[in-house]
């Protein structure tokens, strides 16, 4: 029998998986990745400080679908059929194992990105799946029995299936090529970004984490939870990426210009803290403000929050006037810090929007437009917040868009 060739366009997360699985399922099937760039898995490499957040240790399908701001209930089909437990099995299978943080967060064991990418690699090498580099798709183009590829060399290669794992684009403009196979692209926003802060005090404290605060946008029903990390230029951490992810289209209308409500201690409102104060004045009335913090917050930040709410380090609990403690407590449970613009980051970068999910059967990842070609990963119209919810879309879309394919190919 006659081999068939499947190009899978982008050499991703979601490209490989599709790629070595094709290739592994149906040994008549030739495959090759093309990438547009020099570069292989390079959100793999970055993702996690280096440490590849792989999936999350989530078993149940119905929380997981709460991860993903765009294409839950899509992803709730496809879930079905590979899932969190399935992605540890594989790599479980070709001698990676995976270790859950106590955030959920799962990694492998060796903490290395390299041992994801070696793996993969490994299969590439095992199935015989052609890698070429440098070569970027101009135009898809189907003819009666075949698709055409255009590259910008204006090189053209052919093939029986097409896997598109190109990842999301920044710019409406990125997608044309893909308008002209007839599909429905969502118009991309950034995702997974940080909120720039020029010029507020707040930034002195570059370095500083807080463990577990409470960010909402005034105005909005946008509010989550989570540590908080505080940089030169603003905030960050996962509950500000959380929260740009859930907001990711609002906050782009609004042009990055909005008003961020930190509570520094989520298990307090004001009336609750007023109450905790009284307590605390009582407890350690004798002690210095400055060198008593009843909170756990970091030392630079409760000196900060002293402050702000315009507090002598040296005063005593006894002696905190009522104007400053009401200050304090506001500065405590609700800051407000005006937010101009975010900041993403090039290797890390995640979009809202793509192809529609509407146009893509969630059991195959096929077009239902356009027979024989298949989408998977981020270049759907989903995307996930920061914990291994994106790697694990990946993963899924490029399995079931292998299996499809390899079983198309004998048929």
């Amino acid at each position: 029998m006659k081999k068939k060739r499947l190009i899978v366009i982008g050499g991703g997360a979601a490209g490989f998986f599709c790629a070595v699985n094709a290739a592994r399922m149906n040994p008549l099937l030739e495959v090759m990745i093309v990438e547009k760039t020099s570069k292989l898995l390079t959100k793999v490499k970055v993702s996690g400080g280096g440490r590849c957040n792989v999936t999350h240790a989530c078993y149940s399908i119905t929380e997981m679908i709460k991860k993903y701001p765009r294409g839950g209930s899509f992803l709730k089909k496809a879930f079905q059929h590979f899932f969190t437990t399935d992605t540890i099995s594989w790599f479980k299978e070709r001698g990676v194992e995976l270790k859950t943080e106590a955030d959920g967060r799962m990694f492998p064991a060796s903490n290395s990105s390299q041992t994801i990418i070696d793996c993969l690699m490994q299969e590439v090498n095992k199935y015989g799946v052609d890698i070429s580099m440098n070569k970027e798709v101009k135009s898809i183009n189907k003819t009666s029995d075949y698709w055409q590829l255009q590259f910008a060399n204006e090189s053209i290669l052919e093939a029986d299936f097409i896997c598109i794992a190109s990842g999301g684009y920044p710019k409406s403009t990125q997608f044309e090529w893909l308008k002209n196979t007839g599909h429905t692209i969502e118009a991309p926003v950034p995702s997974l970004f940080t909120f720039n802060m020029p010029g507020n005090a707040i930034t002195a404290l570059m370095g500083v984490t807080v463990e577990n605060v409470t960010v909402k946008i005034a105005g909005t029903k946008l509010t989550e939870q989570g540590s908080l990390l505080i940089t030169h230029w603003g905030m960050s951490g996962p509950a500000i990426l959380k929260l740009s992810a859930w907001g990711a289209r609002q906050l782009a209308n609004d042009n990055y210009k909005c008003t961020a409500i930190i509570n520094w201690v989520s298990l307090y409102n004001e009336q609750t803290l007023k109450d905790k104060f009284q307590q605390v004045r009582f407890e350690i009335a004798a002690q210095k403000i400055s060198n008593r913090n009843p909170f756990a917050l970091p030392q630079r930040l409760w000196q900060y929050l002293l402050q702000q709410s315009g507090i002598n380090e040296e005063i005593r609990w006894a002696d905190l006037p009522a104007k400053e403690q009401n200050k304090l407590i506001k500065n405590l449970c609700a800051q407000e810090f005006f937010v101009n613009g975010k900041t993403t980051f090039k290797e890390e970068f995640v979009t809202a929007g793509g192809v529609a999910l509407s146009e893509i059967d969630y059991n195959t990842m096929e077009s239902k437009i356009a027979r024989n070609l298949f989408f998977c990963g981020e270049v759907t119209n989903t995307d996930g917040v920061t914990g291994g919810f994106n790697f694990q879309n990946a993963w899924t879309t490029g399995y079931l868009a292998a299996k499809a394919t390899a079983d198309k190919a004998t048929q």
